[in-house]
């Protein structure tokens, strides 16, 4: 496993990064005119459509039957499970204590990759995952978030796990398969779960606004497809503890961009939040990983 982070691995993390930020203020443009359940089918069939195109003019090769189940696995967590969870959980919660409850999940996969994958953090590692948290915190309370143990919030916390157990499900799986491959049957398998919204997606379809649309079709091309593509990308070449703490950075962004796309204003405590937020992911990625020496 590589130990420096390169220039095509930056920016695929950085690619995703945005595009994942982005899809926070998506999402609340999409809820106007679509129920969760019915954003998430029409946000993940587009996606689903984008990559088959491809798969089809590039005659991409077919999963092997005995990874199948792995496959199923990978797309029932990181694209059923978690966006299903956190639309009807972002029906509830603050945009802030969403965020806030997410930025457990590098805390889950750091745990779950020691177990499972054998990754290990250095103290220096678990004191930027700590950084970064506080940073997120800070975040949440600029933007007067607060974290109550109510239904939504669940929810958003069930999307944590559900993706930590993604990358850890996906990691080996990247080593046998092409990122595109594997973006593909996963966005795929990930997506046929969501059909039993088909009829009240199409009846919704008739109702939206054509901005509520729109931003659907943008989460679907590029938080979904391109976003996941990167990612897949990154998490090839890096540890997927490691590689999960520049989830911290998703705030800060998303802080940016629903300033411009929303016109969401940040307090001083939010940007001040995001500074120690990267502070802390630039601790990880520079003394995370255990000396090779």
């Amino acid at each position: 496993m590589r130990s420096t982070l390169e220039p095509r691995t930056a920016i695929a993390i950085a690619a995703t990064l945005v595009l994942w930020a982005s899809a926070f203020a998506g999402i609340k443009v999409g809820l106007e005119g679509y129920g969760p359940g019915e954003l998430a089918l029409l946000r993940f069939g587009v996606a689903s459509v984008v990559l088959g195109l491809n798969a089809v003019l590039t005659r991409m090769r077919l999963p092997r039957p005995a990874e199948l189940p792995r496959l199923i696995v990978a797309g029932l967590l990181g694209i059923t499970v978690y966006h299903v969870a956190l639309n009807y959980g972002e029906r509830s919660v603050s945009a802030g204590a969403a965020s806030l409850i997410i930025a457990a999940g590098p805390v889950f996969t750091a745990l779950m990759a020691g177990v499972v994958l054998r990754e290990r953090l250095t103290w220096w590692g678990w004191a930027g995952i700590a950084v970064s948290f506080t940073g997120v915190a800070l975040i949440t309370t600029g933007e007067g978030g607060g974290v109550r143990l109510e239904p939504g919030a669940l929810l958003v916390m069930i999307s944590a796990v559900s993706t930590a157990a993604y990358f850890i499900v996906s990691k080996p799986l990247l080593a046998r398969y092409a990122p595109i491959e594997f973006t593909t049957y996963v966005i795929w398998a990930g997506t046929v779960p969501m059909l039993v919204w088909t009829p009240s997606l199409i009846a919704q379809m008739a109702e939206a606004s054509a901005g509520s649309t729109a931003a659907v079709v943008y989460l679907g091309v590029f938080p979904a497809a391109v976003a996941y593509l990167a990612w897949s990308y990154a998490l090839a070449r890096m540890e997927a503890s490691v590689l999960s703490a520049f989830l911290y950075l998703s705030p800060v962004l998303a802080i940016l961009i629903a300033f411009v796309w929303v016109r969401e204003v940040p307090s001083v405590i939010s940007l001040v939040g995001g500074a120690i937020a990267v502070v802390g992911v630039a601790i990880v990625n520079a003394k995370g990983r255990p000396s090779t020496r």
